[in-house]
């Protein structure tokens, strides 16, 4: 993969904005599959998918999950990615069962959050199912990473059960959460140093005012970007997002400043090896 090469993933809605606040959001499975044709044009390749009932509220209905991953990949070429955290009242077993819509990959966060005034539960056990469950279908994990203990939490992962399927490593660093690390430069380059050797690329996302802040340090250290309206919601004080597609448009002009071509999907699923998905190794083999 020639070191230029920029993976944008968007992330168009998330579990938390309420369509009522936000009427731009997309949330039908129409207005979804329309905004990764939309943003997979401009140059995004994989997309991460959060999924809302009729009443526009989260949901992970396995039927919801289905269509969308079947509607997205009828439509673009792009990797899709489910959300295996969906809303932070969503039980555990509901969230493993997000791996039976059969994605390309899937989030896996490595560890509990506090998330604004509500907590984001992922306790160790649940961590190592869904890994192991991972492995087994042949999905690809991007592990999510909200603070330094979580970077920790994810070396005692590979060292207790091997590589993921497809034997590529791929972190985003979700920073600038009430609760968790900073969206601030140092923040990044200390969680980057901390990264398994085995790690073989990352992104970061930058949650609201820290998403430019974040998406420039992140290019300076030679990561990718995750971008999209589930992250922030406004371009600049006072001016709101109207599409995703504005969102990825802005990091292919960043990108382009610094000389990074924006990867296609293919390009992606060569570099998360979700198209040459093996069994697991064991990282001390």
């Amino acid at each position: 993969m020639p070191d230029d090469r920029l993976l944008i993933t968007v992330a168009p809605t998330g579990a938390e904005t309420a369509k009522a606040d936000c009427p731009q959001l997309p949330t039908t499975l129409e207005e979804q599959v329309a905004t990764a044709v939309e943003c997979q044009a401009a140059g995004a390749a994989m997309i991460h998918l959060h999924i809302r009932d009729d009443e526009h509220r989260p949901t992970l209905e396995l039927a919801r999950l289905k269509d969308a991953v079947d509607g997205i990949r009828e439509a673009t070429e792009l990797v899709v990615q489910l959300s295996t955290g969906g809303s932070v009242h969503d039980p555990l077993d509901a969230r493993l069962k997000v791996l039976d819509a059969e994605p390309d990959s899937c989030s896996l966060t490595m560890g509990t959050t506090n998330f604004g005034d509500d907590v984001f539960l992922n306790p160790w056990p649940f961590v190592c199912e869904l890994y192991q469950l991972s492995q087994e279908r042949g999905v690809v994990p991007e592990f999510e990473l909200f603070d330094l203990g979580q970077v920790h939490a994810l070396h005692r992962l590979l060292d207790k059960y091997g590589l993921p399927a497809g034997g590529k490593v791929h972190c985003d660093l979700v920073m600038g959460v009430p609760g968790g690390m900073n969206g601030t430069a140092d923040s990044l380059v200390a969680a980057v140093a901390a990264l398994p050797d085995v790690t073989t690329s990352w992104s970061a996302t930058g949650i609201g005012r820290s998403t430019l802040a974040v998406a420039l340090a992140a290019l300076s250290k030679g990561g990718h970007l995750r971008v999209g309206m589930e992250d922030v919601l406004t371009l600049s004080r006072g001016v709101p997002v109207e599409s995703n597609r504005q969102l990825v448009e802005r990091v292919v002009e960043l990108g382009r400043i610094v000389q990074r071509t924006p990867m296609t999907p293919a390009e992606c699923r060569e570099l998360l090896g979700t198209s040459t998905a093996v069994p697991a190794g064991t990282v001390g083999d």
